[in-house]
């Protein structure tokens, strides 16, 4: 058995602060259902195709503020103006980040545009160009 193979999904795992901002951002705001969750430790949603992301607990958070997650988006404009009507802000930057032109930007190979949770979590959409 390949435990590499195709088969196989990755579960990405990001930390939080604060579990009922870390709930009510990702299931209120973004829409994404809840598929558990583990006493005051952790938060499992279900993000389309079979894809979870856990989220737990955190005394810190995160430091980092390069991307942590990505969704892959066959329309980034339509994923934006989702966005933006549930109130997330998308980030606009400027060199020498990858300069966005309200909030995409061209990365070669696809569009992307980033938002951050309560934690400080920062996740993109991402329109890949082919």
């Amino acid at each position: 058995v390949d435990p590499w193979g195709s088969g196989n999904d990755a579960l990405p795992i990001l930390l939080a602060k604060d579990l009922d901002a870390t709930r009510s951002y990702y299931h209120d705001t973004l829409g994404l259902e809840i598929a558990r969750e583990d006493k005051d430790d952790r938060i499992v949603f279900r993000c389309g195709g079979g894809t979870q992301l856990v989220v737990t607990r955190s005394t810190i958070g995160t430091l980092d503020s390069q991307t942590q997650l990505a969704w892959r988006v066959p329309d980034i404009h339509a994923a934006l103006e989702d966005l933006r009507a549930r109130g997330v802000r998308i980030e606009e930057y400027q060199a020498p980040d990858p300069v966005t032109v309200d909030g995409v930007a061209d990365m070669g190979h696809s569009w992307a545009a980033w938002f951050t949770d309560p934690s400080g979590n920062v996740l993109a959409v991402v329109q890949p160009k082919n």
